[in-house]
């Protein structure tokens, strides 16, 4: 297959993805980004790109949380908000230290909101709804 067929494919897919799919891919690019860097500590320009790119994702969750137009319940926002702080301060202690050791707990929360991401509302709830027992009808509680 040409180069422009596999790259007319590929923008043929992204086209067809939900905005969830969408984060779910950064988050998995940015995980899998930040794994890579845990080997090339003594490359410090490729292990400084990988938390670039997952500090850029971040701060435009950031941007996304203060628009007037995120519709997102005010709690959500809020503990993703710090979520977002507490990964801005942990790829600043990755960069200063320099130390694959400091990239887990970001791979993790990226892998994390992935996998959250990918799980679709509508089939989690109903998981939910299955495996709540019916409550009793008003003549079995009699």
């Amino acid at each position: 297959m040409s180069k422009d067929k596999i790259g007319a494919y590929q923008q043929q897919q992204k086209r067809n993805l939900t905005p969830r799919e969408v984060e779910a891919m950064a988050f998995t690019k940015a995980a899998l980004l930040l794994e890579e860097a845990k080997g090339k500590v003594k490359n410090i320009d490729e292990y400084a790109k990988a938390l670039r790119f997952n500090h850029l994702l971040w701060t435009i969750i950031q941007a996304d949380l203060t628009d007037p137009a995120n519709q997102l319940p005010d709690e959500i926002k809020a503990n993703v908000m710090s979520l977002s702080i507490f990964v801005d301060k942990q790829t600043t202690k990755a960069l200063r230290s320099n130390e694959p050791r400091e990239l887990d707990i970001l791979i993790t929360i990226n892998r994390n909101l992935a996998a959250g991401l990918r799980t679709n509302p509508a089939t989690a709830q109903a998981g939910v709804a299955a495996a709540t027992p019916p409550a009793p009808s008003r003549a079995e509680s009699i």
